[in-house]
């Protein structure tokens, strides 16, 4: 486990390291390192006889080509890690800078800097890094914002993939209705881009029992785990959805509940969505405020509609027979549509 603590003041021959925060113009400025696809704070090494804020600007120039800038100290930081150091403090000086013009070449390990509106998704240190930015921030380094400390996924047709599962009952309603697959699939289709569900209207309208849903043919998308790892590294991640009982073990199952911080799933709550008492359980127990947090979901009704009344921000994952839903009032638009869920990795 990685420990990062901050400190005021510490004797100056303790400090090893200098990492400078910096911003250009508003955005952030990130170090791409030539051996690794992954997006660091610009810093490095103390060298012999150097002084801390030396460190700093040296490090600066090297990592990122600033050649004109202002400099400030923040803080100092400290990191425990089992694997660095034999496991001992190792202590750092935190500095915040505002570059305002670059050279054109970096002479130095960092293949390119990058300049961002938002900040990356994926850390060369994760357990480390968004620590000490969040450090700044709260001494007033960094500007103060509605933060988004909580995203909400629905579960199916957004973390799992259904489509084997609406197969094979569309199937079964076939051969209870003696028509084919295919007329099945068209008719049902109709029904859902008239914002209806189409499995269930095809049932009641032919007069058979709609089939058992067959949770074995569930899976996750291909981006599922990926997309879960990535987020959660940064923000807290919790599911609102209607599942029957035993949510937690089947993400268990599908290898993701490790991601997830809170699980309100409508069998053990006694509550669906849409009804926003789904939602204000989950904003009740993760003790989190719904400008603080994102729902992201497949279904317009379910997901959308009823998180935007309570005041939380919301992503429309277009996937499954969800996306076929039009859009008829103001209060269906989503704040952000994505295709899949790697999609939300270039928003959040």
């Amino acid at each position: 486990m990685v420990e990062v603590r901050f400190y005021d003041t510490v004797n100056d021959e303790l400090l090893k390291f200098a990492v400078i925060i910096s911003q250009s113009n508003g955005k952030w400025v990130f170090c791409k390192h030539k051996e690794r696809d992954t997006y660091e704070v610009p810093g490095g090494h103390r060298e012999d006889g150097e002084d801390i804020l030396e460190t700093a600007k040296r490090e600066l120039y090297e990592e990122t080509g600033a050649i004109t800038f202002d400099i400030t100290p923040i803080c100092i930081y400290s990191v425990t890690a089992p694997d660095n150091f034999d496991g001992m403090e190792t202590f750092g000086k935190l500095f915040f800078s505002d570059i305002y013009t670059f050279e054109k070449e970096l002479h130095s390990e960092i293949e390119k800097i990058a300049i961002m509106d938002e900040l990356p998704i994926n850390w060369t240190y994760p357990e480390i890094q968004p620590k000490l930015l969040e450090e700044a921030r709260k001494r007033g380094f960094l500007p103060k914002k509605e933060e988004i400390k909580w995203l909400f996924f629905d579960v199916g047709s957004t973390l799992v993939d259904e489509s084997k599962v609406y197969e094979d009952r569309m199937k079964r309603i076939a051969d209870l209705s003696g028509l084919t697959y295919e007329q099945i699939n068209k008719y049902a289709m109709s029904f859902y881009k008239e914002n209806k569900k189409g499995d269930l209207e095809v049932a009641r309208q032919l007069g058979v029992k709609l089939p058992k849903w067959e949770s074995q043919y569930e899976r996750l998308y291909t981006d599922t785990k990926d997309c879960l790892k990535k987020l959660s590294r940064i923000y807290k991640i919790g599911v609102i959805a209607n599942q029957s009982l035993g949510t937690s073990e089947r993400l268990e199952n599908l290898g993701v509940r490790k991601y997830i911080d809170l699980i309100i799933a409508s069998a053990e709550e006694g509550v669906s969505k849409p009804d926003r008492r789904i939602f204000e359980i989950a904003l009740e127990r993760s003790c989190c405020k719904p400008e603080n947090a994102v729902m992201i979901g497949d279904r317009i009704d379910n997901d959308i509609v009823p998180a935007k009344q309570l005041g939380m921000k919301t992503i429309w994952v277009k996937q499954g027979l969800g996306s076929l839903w039009n859009i008829t009032d103001e209060s269906e638009k989503a704040d952000i549509e994505v295709n899949n869920l790697s999609d939300i990795l270039n928003f959040l």
